[in-house]
């Protein structure tokens, strides 16, 4: 695994889930950064969304995960900033394939469309899994 700096951020649909990923993040030692939500209030996804991006971007952390209800709208507001490659992960496969062939930077759960077990299952193989570059460095330099 890469150093590791992980930032984490949700709004109130993805605040369980927040916590269990960052109880995974603890017992790993891996470092991370939590931008909120901090409450089960409804709140605004695209605020925590630009949070986590911009702590991307700046490169004071290299990998972000973001969790609403269903992903989609986290999803959608993280890709709208330029060098952020957000992906959004229902099972383990897209997990590995989003870091290993498109160098995702930022991982997007939905709290209410998987269980909390595969979530956790799907962050462990995301932050495991490194980028293989070759022909698929090409296609993700094609993006930017």
């Amino acid at each position: 695994m890469e150093d590791l700096k992980v930032v984490i951020g949700s709004d109130h649909g993805g605040f369980h889930y927040k916590e269990k990923v960052i109880e995974y993040l603890k017992s790993r030692n891996i470092p991370f950064v939590d931008v909120g939500t901090h409450t089960r209030e409804a709140c605004d996804y695209p605020d925590i969304a630009k949070a986590v991006c911009e702590r991307v971007i700046s490169g004071k952390s290299n990998r972000g995960i973001l969790i609403c209800g269903t992903g989609i709208g986290m999803s959608i507001a993280a890709n709208k900033v330029h060098g952020i490659r957000a992906a959004l992960c229902g099972d383990t496969y897209s997990a590995r394939v989003s870091r290993a062939h498109n160098n995702a930077n930022i991982l997007c759960l939905g709290e209410r469309v998987i269980g909390e077990h595969l979530a956790l299952d799907i962050v462990d193989i995301w932050l495991k899994t490194g980028f293989e570059g070759g022909r698929h460095k090409r296609r993700v330099d094609l993006i930017e």
